[in-house]
């Protein structure tokens, strides 16, 4: 029966890990689409605003925020600040800068080093050398799969300087989640985030002018899609995997967000497709293969020293 529970567990990870991938990516396909003749901020208020209101009266009805301390959600709200508004309007800056959304997502792809860099002496966790051996196959990997896109574009330098804020928003993010030893659920995580990036982006809207919406059913097409698959499914995700496991193993998955974003802007917006991308592909998928199997090992090696010191105690007794 255990074998049965850890294999259900096994399937059901690597399903949400997929999904994770699938739904993150779409975060820098959908806004190339829809930011063609609109505002990204237009189309970023109307994605978080409607979603705050659900999302309130869903929390309301079902009682999910019964217990929650003040300490928590201002917290929470700080998270938020960073993991979703900062990182989301920098996100469709560049690409409503013209920044191929490979491009995009090969720069926000360089966060798993940075976070391995910081995550000792911030969260004092040790990064294992084959993990970081796992973490630098994946960069070279990811460089290889975009490499074609630089100079694409006719986006002003100064527009790369977006992804890169995105990239850092989303890692203070991550370590404030990681240091405030805050545990909510995923419904009142995501309700708090998007609820703080609703506000602050109706305001900046309504001070900019950029607030109504156009009527056209593409539009509104797009904002269910951003506000169903990045928003939703990948936040959601992006926070449980985090909590299942563990800070290592989910930044080597957003390795793969470059090459799945590369694959899809080939597909849909002709974007260059080459054998050095397929040669990229591979080197991604060793690399995420190379941390996560270090870190599952490391997590085996933690429960069974637990459990042996666990038999030597009860001996003592």
């Amino acid at each position: 029966m255990s074998k049965q529970i850890g294999l259900l567990r096994a399937v059901v990870t690597v399903a949400a890990a997929v999904a994770f991938i699938v739904t993150w990516s779409s975060g820098f396909i959908i806004p190339a689409y829809a930011t063609v003749e609109v505002s990204p901020l237009t189309l970023l208020v109307w994605r978080f605003v409607p979603l705050a209101v659900v999302l309130l009266a869903i929390l309301h009805l079902s009682g999910g925020a019964k217990g929650l301390s003040a300490r928590d959600l201002r917290a929470q709200a700080m998270i938020g600040l960073f993991a979703q508004f900062g990182y989301c309007v920098a996100v469709y800056g560049a690409v409503a800068a013209g920044i191929a959304t490979g491009t995009v997502a090969l720069i926000d792809a360089v966060q798993p080093l940075v976070v391995a860099v910081l995550v000792g002496p911030v969260l004092g966790l040790r990064v294992r050398g084959a993990q970081w051996a796992g973490l630098v196959i994946g960069a070279v990997g990811v460089l290889l799969v975009v490499r074609s896109q630089f100079g694409s574009s006719e986006a002003t330098p100064m527009a790369y300087l977006l992804p890169a804020v995105a990239m850092v928003c989303l890692i203070i993010g991550t370590l404030l989640q990681r240091r405030s030893a805050v545990s909510t659920g995923v419904l009142l995580t995501l309700t708090v985030h998007v609820t703080v990036t609703a506000v602050l982006l109706l305001v900046i809207a309504i001070a900019t002018g950029t607030l109504v919406p156009p009527a056209s059913a593409s539009f509104w097409l797009a904002v269910v899609l951003t506000a169903v698959f990045p928003t939703l499914a990948a936040y959601g995700l992006y926070w449980w995997l985090l909590q299942r496991v563990g800070i290592t193993a989910l930044q080597a998955l957003l390795f793969l967000i470059a090459p799945a974003t590369s694959l899809a802007g080939s597909l849909l917006l002709g974007e260059p497709m080459t054998m050095v991308t397929v040669a990229g592909f591979l080197l991604c998928g060793i690399g995420v293969a190379v941390v996560l199997t270090s870190e599952a090992r490391s997590q085996k090696s933690i429960a069974s020293s637990t459990g042996k010191r666990d038999v030597a105690v009860r001996a003592a007794r």
